[in-house]
């Protein structure tokens, strides 16, 4: 897939030699121009599955899943009791989460027992190290 970001460098909004402040014409230039900075931008796919994944974690009903599988396995009911919400709507967070690899559902007999994957561990930790490092900074 082609980057979505070229297209703003075929509309030119400005003068690249003549309206940019000097000190960024410069970094600018040593990077390669706009052909270099946007050859540093993931393509469209990447940028796609990363934003999949953050959206994943993006949502607080996902994250009480995810940290109530860190104790151990749990099937649905268990799982609809720590986060109190109808079952179709619990089914469609699961959802996201599997497809996204953070948890995974086993059947055994009638009942489906999810667990947190490594990948949905390591994510957690990620989520947890970045709150820390941003926690009492300044909003932008």
């Amino acid at each position: 897939m082609a980057h979505p970001q070229k297209s703003l460098h075929k509309e030119k909004c400005c003068d690249f030699s003549k309206d940019l402040p000097d000190t960024i014409q410069k970094e600018l230039e040593k990077q390669g121009g706009m052909e270099g900075l946007l050859a540093r931008i993931p393509d469209a796919s990447a940028l796609h599955a990363s934003s999949r994944l953050h959206q994943a974690l993006a949502d607080p009903i996902r994250l009480t899943v995810m940290y109530s599988l860190l104790s151990q396995p749990l099937c649905v009911c268990v799982i609809k009791g720590v986060v109190k919400i109808a079952d179709s709507k619990l089914s469609y967070h699961l959802s996201i989460l599997k497809e996204q690899d953070f948890i995974s559902g086993e059947q055994q007999g009638n009942w489906i027992i999810y667990s947190i994957t490594d990948l949905g561990r390591q994510a957690l930790k990620c989520t947890e190290r970045l709150e820390k490092e941003t926690r009492g900074s300044v909003a932008l």
